[in-house]
């Protein structure tokens, strides 16, 4: 049986954002802890900037994107999505959640491509499904609906059976 001293070593950490304040504090909205997730709430503007640096920092070192996420708070909510980027870094054995709202006549976000290849599909994903696009993307078409098909069935005011 493994002592405390393994499993507390094996467990996933959340970095500690106070660089990330430090270095981008205008393009930061706000940094929030809630049982030991860090997520940094971004402004699009110097995102790719801001991703770039958590990848190279060599106390950070965000190597990997293990995922992109979008949401829809809804029609009436301003703004109206989010996308979020969940970061892990091999090396320091840690994770990150930046987030970025956008609103629903405005969703576009740079495209992650040139900093992490991984969002290729990742960000199709999103835009196939809530109608976010991604500036500069490289192929930037539908990935799960059929190329003709009308709509974003994860948009909360998507019908149940389609248009």
């Amino acid at each position: 049986m493994a002592d405390e001293t393994e499993i507390k070593s094996s467990t996933p950490r959340y970095a500690d954002a106070s660089l990330v304040q430090a270095r981008f504090a205008g393009n930061i909205e706000e940094i929030t802890e809630a049982l030991g997730e860090v997520t940094v709430v971004a402004k699009r503007e110097g995102l790719v900037e801001l991703m770039t640096f958590l990848r190279d920092e060599p106390s950070l070192r965000f190597n990997y994107l293990s995922d992109i996420g979008g949401l829809d708070l809804g029609e009436f909510a301003t703004p109206r999505f989010a996308v979020a980027y969940q970061l892990y870094s091999i090396e320091h054995n840690h994770r990150l959640r930046v987030k970025v709202f956008v609103e629903e006549d405005d969703a576009v976000l740079p495209t992650m491509w040139g900093v992490w290849k991984t969002s290729n599909w990742l960000e199709r994903e999103i835009f196939d499904m809530f109608g976010v696009s991604f500036d500069g993307h490289p192929d930037l078409r539908r990935i799960l609906m059929p190329a003709d098909y009308e709509g974003h069935p994860l948009r909360k005011d998507f019908p149940i059976k389609g248009y």
